[in-house]
């Protein structure tokens, strides 16, 4: 333990020494500080630049990222209404195959004589046609 206090100690007093330490006035050491302070203003320049490139990009990156995300959203509303509108055609299509076979079976004459006796009480020379009521009496 009185070893770390020793070292403690000693990086004080060297640190307190290098305030103490003059500066040499030269024309080396003023090139010098110019050049220091020049590649300081370069390095926050290239970090500002970096700094703005990322911003950029990111908002580039949100961006087509939303777009993306609504392309989906539009890309599956309009599976869902294919879907819909192809299970309507399956629906049409049935029912025109029905109105067709009807068209034909309308175009028979028996066909049309059968439904005329059936729900009209049509009927043939001869033939006496009685009615029973799909009702039974209530007494």
């Amino acid at each position: 333990m009185g070893e770390v206090y020793e070292l403690k100690e000693e990086v004080e007093a060297l640190s307190s020494r290098k305030k103490n330490v003059a500066k040499i006035d030269s024309s080396y050491m003023e090139q010098y500080d110019v050049y220091i302070e020049r590649q300081k203003r370069k390095k926050k320049r290239l970090i500002r630049r970096l700094v703005l490139f990322s911003i950029v990009t990111m908002i580039i990156f949100g961006s087509m990222a939303g777009y993306h995300i609504k392309q989906r959203i539009l890309h599956a509303e309009k599976l869902e209404q294919y879907e819909q509108l192809e299970k309507e055609l399956a629906e049409l299509k049935e029912e025109e195959s029905n109105l067709n076979e009807e068209i034909e079976l309308l175009n028979n004459e028996d066909y049309v004589l059968d439904i005329a006796r059936t729900n009209y009480f049509f009927s043939k020379e001869g033939e006496l046609i009685f009615t029973i009521p799909d009702e039974e009496p209530a007494y």
